[in-house]
């Protein structure tokens, strides 16, 4: 096997691709599409999301200090993508999308009723960390969708056909291929032997 070295960058792979929504008192709610987000801490809850200082949504959330991860679907593909290409300052891509705001338990910014699972989060800090700012929130409360409940109260992630997202592209997640301690799990056989 041969492999090419090249010069330093981002070459972690698929990336969850979300939906932000964010909103500032007295003015309406906005969407921004995300894929720098991901799991920072289980006790307490925390997540992050990197945005751009640019980006409209970044003064929102860093004035509000609120925000909410909507979890993406093939469903939602499109929306998702056009959140992330158009700006929130000239038009509202809750309307524009055909999406439905959510009033939140915890935070004032509203969640995306159309997507299986939002995540209400609080800042806790900001890192400025280059090209992009790190907003590191505490999980305030997190809603889902009882449609996508096994009959064990589980959530079922086939039935919500994830949205990932790798260098430009869109992919729907694929099937379940194990859960975790599978590898070293002994078979059933085995385990009635003993």
């Amino acid at each position: 096997m041969e492999k090419e070295f090249w010069k330093p960058g981002n070459m972690l792979y698929p990336l969850p691709v979300v939906m932000v929504s964010c909103q500032e008192e007295g003015r309406r709610p906005n969407i921004i599409t995300v894929a720098w987000t991901g799991t920072v801490c289980t006790n307490p809850p925390m997540v992050y999301i990197s945005v751009r200082p640019e980006r409209y949504s970044y003064g929102i959330i860093r004035s509000s200090g609120e925000f909410v991860i909507n979890l993406t679907t093939k469903r939602l593909a499109r929306a998702t993508d056009f959140c992330g290409v158009r700006s929130g300052r000239e038009i509202d891509k809750f309307e524009k999308m055909g999406l439905t705001p959510l009033e939140s338990e915890t935070v004032s910014a509203p969640g995306i009723l159309e997507s299986p699972v939002n995540i209400e989060c609080k800042v806790a800090e900001v890192k400025e960390l280059g090209s992009h700012h790190m907003f590191l929130a505490q999980v305030a409360g997190v809603r889902v969708d009882k449609s996508y409940m096994d009959g064990s109260g589980r959530f079922d992630l086939s039935r919500a056909e994830p949205l990932i997202y790798s260098h430009g592209e869109y992919y729907e997640a694929g099937e379940r291929l194990g859960k975790f301690g599978y590898s070293i799990q002994k078979p059933k056989k085995e385990r009635k032997k003993r």
